[in-house]
């Protein structure tokens, strides 16, 4: 097929007021065979009326409550892949606007190779069009999923070739079937925050790629609907990563990166918030970090040497 099908998948928490943006961009793109659908992840903003009566060609799936991030693009990836039987589904943020050629951009380089499972691209910040947030991730030798490649940086033409990644934000990703019949979609443990982190870990696993564009470019408002100073992201950043090394790598790699993450992520990052007062933020990471423990114990996960 020389368009293989792409269902756009963009989910919203009372997000209405960042919609128009996201969807009008999408709904602009050159690529010949695409869906917009918006999953309404129990808004009570009037969310779906609004999104029927302006962009009547949307498709809308209303969720009877707030299902959290994963399950409810799972929700959507199941619409995609099973009811539309689209070969691709591309994954995205509502706090967006993209580049007229996205889909196509992505496209060219998802068909290149069978074993690619995920393709992303340039992702600047929206107040700084010029700058970069993200064009993939690094490998951090203790933490697996490392820093932001390109973070701050002026796009001065330095990332321009097609490129394998170890890791990508979700932002925006073009998602290929054939990952989501070998491992399946997000993991609902993860409910928010380092989802991808583990379903990509995942797809590695059962041999797929992660590939980055260069010529597919997004513009992120970054953290609308959780907000980036938020108590419910500081627990799940300090759970979530967690359980990602605890199911994916050794005792001896976890070993190394909960003794970085207790004194770096927990201790230290405690002090600099008490230092400004943010005492929910404290209580947050403390119960995110206990939460991964009590996980891990639970489900038998966890050893004496994972710890010593």
């Amino acid at each position: 097929m020389a368009h293989p099908k792409v269902v756009v998948l963009i989910l919203t928490y009372n997000g209405r007021y960042l919609l128009d943006e996201a969807v009008f961009s999408y709904l602009e793109n050159d690529y010949p065979n695409f869906k917009v659908a918006v999953i309404d992840n129990g808004s009570h903003d009037g969310t779906c009326a609004y999104v029927e009566k302006r962009f009547p060609g949307v498709k809308t799936i209303r969720l009877d409550r707030n299902y959290g991030y994963s399950r409810g693009f799972n929700v959507g990836l199941e619409y995609a892949f099973e009811s539309e039987h689209a070969r691709y589904a591309l994954i995205s943020n509502n706090d967006v606007k993209v580049d007229k050629n996205v889909i196509s951009e992505l496209i060219k380089v998802a068909e290149t190779n069978g074993k690619i499972g995920f393709v992303s691209g340039k992702v600047y910040y929206y107040d700084h069009a010029d700058t970069f947030q993200t064009v993939g991730k690094k490998e951090d030798p203790v933490r697996w999923n490392g820093e932001h490649i390109g973070n701050r940086e002026k796009d001065q033409g330095q990332y321009e070739e097609i490129s394998e990644r170890v890791f990508m934000d979700d932002i925006f990703t073009l998602v290929n079937k054939n990952v989501y019949d070998a491992v399946g979609g997000y993991d609902p443990v993860f409910h928010l925050q380092s989802e991808e982190f583990d379903w990509q870990a995942r797809a590695k696993k059962a041999g797929f790629r992660i590939m980055y564009a260069p010529r597919a470019k997004l513009w992120h408002k970054d953290s609308m609907t959780i907000g980036r100073d938020s108590s419910r992201k500081a627990f799940y950043d300090a759970r979530n990563p967690t359980l990602v090394i605890l199911l994916h790598r050794s005792r001896t790699f976890f070993r190394r990166y909960f003794w970085h993450h207790f004194i770096q992520g927990i201790l230290k990052s405690s002090l600099i918030a008490l230092k400004k007062g943010k005492i929910s933020i404290i209580l947050a990471k403390w119960q995110g970090f206990f939460s991964s423990i009590a996980w891990g114990s639970k489900n038998r996960k966890l050893s004496f040497g994972h710890f010593v």
